[in-house]
């Protein structure tokens, strides 16, 4: 089992864990998400991993009280152990100097874009971020973020932090005013989609990671069937990132609301 070093609640919904956890710490990547399970009979949780210290042997997840088994994991507090953590899994993301990279979040999508936003300016990249979210009190990990992007520009749909508008038109404005060689977004599925038909209109390479689709984590259960290029992929073992300008949007969000 794996100790829980640290609780941090981002809003009464979204809370931070750091857990004892030394063997992923030290082999995970940017993109690789773990499962965990609260209890002997708990469900399994995909989640992203958000950060890792190799040298004290712990990893970093985000966590949003959704329904019964994310609310219990929210509910423990530190010094308590979780049942079940494994990892890590899924393929990592392609890391290489782009040259301007824009990586757009939303939410808690802010969570497994950390990672990203680290590796690629660490890969020399010029890396702008732009964090979205309903509210100042729902944009996470800002400060974190900052530590890594050349600039951070925040949106807000009531304009209560940064700027009032939506992610695209955070990420809008920094297309028309330079050249951006890829752009990577996170979040809703229904922010990916416009995110990805914006920069499919200016010709930006763009990719996203459809992990909020996830189920069982390891292509057994068929819940996270996606189409992508015309083809069936699996997102916990195919991906979980993929071509946004290839991903059936329409089709992902159809079959999210089996799960409302």
């Amino acid at each position: 089992m794996n100790r829980i070093i640290r609780k941090q609640y981002f809003s009464p919904k979204v809370v931070e864990f750091v857990v004892e956890a030394p063997l992923i710490a030290r082999s995970r990547r940017a993109g690789h998400f773990v499962i965990v399970k609260v209890g002997e009979k708990g469900e399994r949780i995909p989640l992203t991993i958000a950060q890792s210290d190799p040298e004290k042997g712990t990893i970093t997840i985000v966590v949003q009280s959704v329904g019964v088994s994310s609310e219990k994991l929210c509910n423990l507090n530190e010094g308590d152990y979780i049942t079940d953590l494994v990892g890590p899994l899924g393929k990592a993301t392609h890391i290489e100097n782009y040259g301007t990279v824009v990586c757009a979040g939303g939410g808690v999508g802010i969570a497994p874009m950390l990672p990203i936003i680290e590796a690629m300016k660490k890969a020399g990249n010029r890396v702008i971020s732009v964090l979205a979210a309903r509210n100042k009190d729902l944009v996470i990990l800002e400060e974190q973020v900052a530590q890594y992007s050349d600039e951070v520009i925040v949106m807000t749909d009531d304009g209560s932090s940064g700027q009032k508008g939506l992610v695209t038109d955070g990420v809008e404005s920094v297309i028309k005013r330079e050249k951006v060689d890829l752009c990577v977004t996170i979040g809703p599925a229904i922010m990916m989609k416009f995110v990805s038909l914006l920069t499919k209109k200016y010709d930006i390479p763009t990719m996203s990671s459809l992990n909020t689709i996830m189920v069982d984590g390891t292509g057994m259960c068929g819940a996270c069937r996606v189409t992508v290029d015309g083809k069936t992929k699996f997102v916990c073992v195919d991906g979980p990132e993929f071509d946004a300008h290839k991903v059936d949007f329409d089709e992902m969000l159809m079959r999210l609301k089996a799960y409302s």
